[in-house]
């Protein structure tokens, strides 16, 4: 009998991948300098992975004046190309399409994603004057995250800026259920630097939309990871 050979490949990608879990020290918070290094570090993706921070709040999410809903301009974007609808009237549609905009229209868009149900972008900006009309879709963009709001920015009586903001990496962010906030700061593939640039911004944004109606520690626990990459704790200044 012919014994078969067994591969130690196996036991190589074992001990890979013990040598970089060893790495990290999952009892202790690191700068965000560091984080950022261990993230790249341990980051096992064939792709170019995001790269995301949750920040664990301390607020009541249930109650309407302690809900966290905010925008932020990322130095250098999340290296994510975002499709901008714009919801303008017709003295509006060169600016809008000039600042960067890949659907523009006003009832006539409007009836299309009615009629199809298609949204093929991920942020739609809308000047005060179409808010009317967009309460025909309103159902339809709600519920897919798209609805136009002054909260965020995107209801607007300069869309065309608005529209260039968002492509050069402006993002919105708000709460969930359990009182925490999620944001992609870039790509695996961004310089350190530039990661770290990104999250100094959103970390700075999240300390100014706190809440009056929050009381004792607002910053509770922050977290950095890439796509299928482990969470790192991150240091609260």
């Amino acid at each position: 009998m012919v014994k078969k050979s067994i591969s130690k490949k196996p036991k190589e990608s074992i001990k890979k991948d013990e040598g970089k879990k060893e790495i990290l020290d999952k009892s202790r918070a690191y700068s965000a300098q560091e984080a950022i290094g261990l993230v790249k570090k341990l980051s096992k993706t064939k792709f170019d992975a995001s790269v995301e921070v949750h920040f664990r709040l301390g607020i009541d999410p249930k109650k309407g004046e302690q809900q966290i809903r905010s925008t932020v301009g990322l130095p250098h974007g999340t290296g994510k190309t975002v499709k901008v609808a714009a919801f303008v009237g017709n003295d509006k549609v060169k600016a809008v399409k000039e600042a960067g905009a890949d659907y523009v229209g006003g009832d006539d868009l409007i009836a299309e994603i009615k009629k199809t149900e298609k949204t093929d972008f991920q942020v739609a900006v809308a000047e005060p004057a179409m808010m009317k009309n967009l309460s025909q879709i309103a159902k339809i963009l709600g519920t897919r995250g798209l609805m136009p709001s002054p909260k965020n920015e995107t209801v607007t009586p300069n869309p065309a800026k608005a529209v260039m903001e968002l492509k050069k990496g402006k993002v919105s962010f708000k709460n969930d259920d359990t009182g925490n906030v999620h944001v992609a700061i870039g790509k695996i593939s961004f310089d350190e630097s530039k990661l770290l640039e990104n999250y100094n911004s959103i970390s700075e944004a999240i300390k100014k939309a706190k809440p009056s109606g929050s009381k004792g520690v607002f910053l509770k626990n922050i977290s950095i990871n890439s796509t299928m990459g482990p969470g790192i704790k991150v240091e609260v200044n």
